[in-house]
């Protein structure tokens, strides 16, 4: 094509870029993620430390993210191939589809790190203090009839299951956001590529 580079020198350029803004971002996420959720899940276990355990799902999830992010940044570096006898064998033409799919897949996961990480912290906060209410209430009773449970361990729960599926709920459509971008990724990085010397 008259007066376009298809192959120019920088091409390879855009290829790393994508690659490293997509675990850069996709680490961001996770990172932010993780924390918002490990705050609430501490303030949680401070006085329910028995729903510990079933909580960490956030942080799982936040965790996943980054692992979406590192795939595709593998597979765009992957990608970029070196210069041969003198010239460049990477056309812009890969190199623009691998930064859009960097991009695609980073800030997806930027933003499902965001949405976990709050909805996860409120959510883990919100369930501990309702299984703290519900045993709370069974104390009392309990005393009040004449028994002596004055356990500060919460045993029993009592709805504060319902209000743990319902975060949870939140967390898997959080989540997805970033499974959206990391599908368009692969799309994107598995579609054919423009190869220097193809075409005159």
């Amino acid at each position: 094509m008259a007066g376009y580079e298809t192959c120019p020198s920088w091409a390879p350029a855009l290829g790393f870029l994508g690659a490293s803004l997509c675990i850069i971002l996709s680490n961001w996420g996770a990172a932010w993620g993780t924390w918002k959720s490990g705050i609430g899940l501490c303030q949680m276990g401070v006085n329910h430390p028995g729903g510990i355990i079933k909580n960490l799902v956030a942080i799982i999830m936040a965790g996943v993210l980054g692992i979406y992010g590192l795939i595709v940044a593998i597979i765009i570096s992957g990608g970029v191939s070196s210069p041969m006898n003198g010239g460049n064998t990477y056309s812009q033409f890969t190199g623009w589809a691998h930064l859009s799919a960097g991009l695609c897949c980073g800030l997806c996961c930027l933003a499902a790190g965001f949405a976990t990480g709050v909805a996860g912290e409120y959510g883990i906060i919100a369930t501990g203090l309702r299984a703290e209410l519900n045993h709370a209430k069974n104390t009392r009773n309990t005393m009040g009839m004449g028994g002596g449970g004055n356990s500060a361990e919460v045993v029993d729960e009592g709805d504060a299951g319902k209000l743990y599926i319902g975060s949870v709920t939140i967390l898997s459509f959080s989540g997805a956001i970033g499974l959206y971008g990391f599908i368009v990724s692969l799309i994107i990085t598995s579609s054919d590529v423009w190869a220097c010397g193809d075409a005159k």
